[in-house]
């Protein structure tokens, strides 16, 4: 099926009339919007507006509160835990990583806890937030239940993931983010979407076994039937499955044990009949001050110098260009600016059926970028 290429102002604006028409406040609504377009432009298709359904539904089985109630529940100079009322969980991340920011300005270094939270969208947005301000930008976050651990069968830890960000001078800043699992839920999505199978390694069915069918892992994550991702290095030991399981469980230590969020398969709990409780979620953002341990130009430069020495470095044969991560994302959001998002037809129509479900208005022919494409082909 042939993608639908939007804007992504008109796209945002959408998403945030959805999220007010659903009583989430203004400033709520923006931050929510922005972090799913976002994804969406960097390339991320798996976390941006086709998460939105996840979102509506949430909040309209009041799983997730429109308005919650926010409180800082511990502080100091340089740490804070925040109680996220369990509200939408962009709005809260992103008030915790300018609380880090700031303590990191005032003090050096600046760690921010939150417990009780939501789905927060991707991790790296809010490490880049850190950059702006020469700062070095940590973000991670626990998630639901997802991934078996080494040797195991049955699906204990989200995809947990990291992500970091570190200015640079000449060159574009350095961008991890990342699954600890091989990949992410949401690329298992994409494939069952346009019916392929996917890569063989990605995820193991109800018996523990490698399998292809994206369909039916997901249909296993829907029944808790068994199976799920593997972690970052695949089964076993051998290429080192047991490394990502580890920086997995890091992760539910750091957002879940320290905050006093759910961790493991506490996350997302159920009445014993049934009916979803708040997922109970944790995440975890830093930031440190660059010239808290040398000056910022230095830091850059020495950056920059990093950067090029990989990116000239031999290239192996067959390749035309080593990345530094980030690169592609940046890449990719300049093109989508200039050239539209692709939305897939599918995704296209969920919209459309939220917007009718909701009474909001949705025009897909006015966020339309295709003239554009089809002007850039000519």
């Amino acid at each position: 099926m042939e993608a639908i290429y939007v804007w992504a102002d008109p796209l945002r604006a959408f998403c945030e009339r959805v999220f007010r028409k659903l009583g989430v406040s203004e400033e709520d609504a923006w931050i929510t919007a922005d972090v799913l377009v976002m994804a969406d432009l960097r390339g991320i298709d798996s976390h941006g507006v086709a998460r939105l359904r996840r979102y509506v539904d949430g909040l309209r089985t009041g799983i997730m509160v429109a308005r919650p109630q926010e409180q800082v529940i511990h502080e100091t100079p340089a740490t804070a835990l925040i109680d996220a009322g369990a509200g939408l969980g962009q709005p809260v991340s992103y008030r915790a990583m300018q609380m880090a920011i700031r303590k990191a300005l005032e003090v050096g270094a600046g760690f921010v806890a939150v417990r009780n939270s939501n789905h927060y969208g991707i991790a790296g947005y809010y490490a880049m937030m850190a950059l702006e301000h020469d700062c070095i930008g940590l973000s991670m976050t626990n998630a639901d239940v997802l991934m078996v651990p080494t040797f195991g069968r049955n699906a204990m830890l989200g995809t947990n993931p990291i992500a970091v960000a570190a200015p640079a001078g000449e060159e574009r800043p350095f961008v991890l983010d990342m699954a600890t699992s091989t990949v992410p839920r949401g690329k298992l999505e994409v494939y069952h979407r346009l019916g392929k199978p996917m890569p063989l390694g990605w995820a193991t069915d109800e018996r523990g076994i490698a399998t292809e069918d994206a369909g039916r892992v997901l249909e296993n994550f829907q029944k808790r039937a068994g199976g799920g991702l593997l972690p970052l290095g695949g089964e076993g030991e051998l290429l080192g499955g047991h490394k990502g399981y580890g920086l997995a469980l890091w992760v539910d230590v750091f957002c879940a044990v320290l905050s006093g969020a759910a961790y493991a398969d506490r996350v997302y709990p159920k009445t014993p009949d049934g009916k979803p409780l708040p997922a109970n979620l944790g995440h975890f953002f830093g930031a440190w001050r660059v010239d808290g341990f040398r000056p910022v130009e230095e830091f850059k430069a020495a950056m920059d110098d990093l950067q090029r020495r990989l990116k000239h470095a031999p290239k192996a044969e067959g390749a035309t260009r080593i990345y530094i991560h980030g690169e592609k994302e940046y890449e990719e959001t300049e093109r989508r600016l200039r050239e539209g998002i692709p939305l897939n037809p599918k995704v296209a129509a969920d919209l459309r059926a939220i917007a009718s479900e909701l009474e909001v208005e949705y025009d897909l022919e006015e966020w339309s970028a295709t003239a554009g494409r089809q002007s850039l082909k000519a």
